[in-house]
């Protein structure tokens, strides 16, 4: 069983993907949190093998939650709205496992659970592209 955490300050988010999540016979939602400061005690609380994360929410974001879970044995997943090229880099260099935007089908959301619990890093299209476009560190620089 694939133990899950969903980190994300808006309600209707975390019930979607809980219940989503939960129809899953290999994945169980064990606990959400409303921003980045719950999500780092409830992973040391609940050890889930994998954290959904967002990386705009209050208290804490998601790129300090993953500074602040460096060396944690939860792999994470960001899971965000925002399509900022230059996130990636930076919450790829601070320890997530994956990089996914919130308009993911929900099949491909289950299978880079999967995929990321497997020991896999998974990047949505777009965020390999700013990925192998340097983004995140050299925008329009033209090289390095």
């Amino acid at each position: 069983m694939i133990r899950v955490l969903i980190a994300d300050d808006h309600p209707v988010v975390r019930q979607g993907l809980r219940t989503f999540l939960d129809l899953q016979e290999d994945i169980a939602v064990v606990g959400e949190a409303r921003d980045g400061a719950e999500a780092v005690e409830l992973v040391a609380e609940l050890a889930p093998d994998v954290l959904l994360l967002d990386l705009r929410m209050p208290v804490l974001d998601g790129l300090g939650a993953l500074e602040r879970l460096s060396g944690s044995a939860t792999r994470v997943v960001v899971l965000t709205s925002v399509s900022d090229r230059s996130d990636v880099g930076p919450a790829m260099r601070a320890g997530a496992a994956g990089f996914l935007y919130k308009d993911v089908d929900p099949p491909a959301l289950v299978q880079a659970v999967r995929a990321v619990h497997g020991g896999q890093v998974l990047l949505a299209p777009e965020a390999a592209e700013a990925v192998l476009a340097g983004a995140g560190g050299a925008e329009g620089g033209g090289g390095a």
